[in-house]
């Protein structure tokens, strides 16, 4: 099913296309951004894991630039790898606010920070 590296995500059955802008090598899902633990090196497919990589954060390198960070669900390795231009901007925003969403803490104590 893959042509110029294009692919069928094992995720969400969305195709990918094999050109992303942004980036020289899909490594990522642009619907669901989980990818496959298949480099080792971006673009070589020579790791043996071949694990589902799910999407757990965002992170916004010095240049400004969004990467996502992934972890492999079967060695637990994490990866971070480029955004691309395609990516789902929905996905990514849902993504990004994921740990705002669910704090480690009630958000009844962030009132007490405020002071008197």
């Amino acid at each position: 099913m893959e042509h110029d590296n294009e692919f069928l995500c094992r995720h969400c059955s969305q195709r990918a296309a094999g050109a992303p802008h942004g980036t020289r090598h899909r490594n990522h899902c642009p619907a669901c951004l989980w990818s496959l633990h298949v480099d080792r090196r971006p673009g070589d497919r020579r790791h043996d894991c071949h694990g589902a990589m799910e999407p757990i954060a965002v992170w916004v390198r010095r240049d400004g630039e969004w990467s996502l960070v992934h972890r492999c669900q079967q060695c637990g390795e994490l990866r971070a790898n480029r955004v691309a231009g395609d990516d789902s901007a929905v996905a990514l925003i849902s993504l990004a606010v994921r740990a705002i969403a669910t704090p480690p803490f009630p958000l009844e104590h962030l009132s007490r920070l405020d002071g008197p």
